[in-house]
């Protein structure tokens, strides 16, 4: 299951890819939504190699992933995979320069099912996929704008 989403922001290519590698932000945007996460790997900057282990409750139930940096192409993008027991995802996240202050945030998520209760979660994602596609265009097109007020905020 695949799902894609592109956002245009009024802000360099730099600035945008400082933002989408501020790993320890996102650490603590998960940390207040409840989740637990600790990183696995003793890298001192971002590189391929980081990891984390997180854990969280998803449709009732706890969940533990694990997650790494598979791909560090500044100022270009990155690529994640994260597994657990029932999917494996992969997201990949591109940026390209428009203009000197205009860039373009393209987000591919792909998740694919490594048990069979994983194909049966994958499967009812995939019966609400229209819902889900609004959503995550949704998500992405709200971390645009934050990036774009946090250029704004810092310029």
């Amino acid at each position: 299951m695949q799902f894609s989403s592109k956002e245009d922001i009024e802000a360099p290519i730099d600035a945008v890819f400082q933002e989408i590698t501020d790993f320890q932000s996102f650490e603590r945007s998960v940390l207040r939504r409840g989740a637990e996460v600790q990183r696995t790997d003793a890298l001192d900057a971002p590189a391929v190699g980081m990891s984390w282990h997180a854990r969280f409750m998803l449709r009732g139930r706890r969940r533990e992933m694990d997650i790494d940096l598979t791909a560090y192409d500044p100022p270009n993008g990155i690529g994640l995979e994260g597994r657990s027991p029932a999917v494996l995802g992969r997201m990949q996240v591109d940026l390209v320069a428009l203009s000197r202050g205009r860039t373009r945030l393209s987000v591919d998520l792909v998740l694919e099912p490594r048990s069979i209760s994983g194909r049966l979660m994958v499967q009812s994602l995939k019966l609400a996929r229209a819902n889900l596609t609004k959503r995550f265009r949704l998500r992405v097109a709200d971390y645009a704008v934050d990036i774009e007020e946090r250029f704004k905020r810092n310029a």
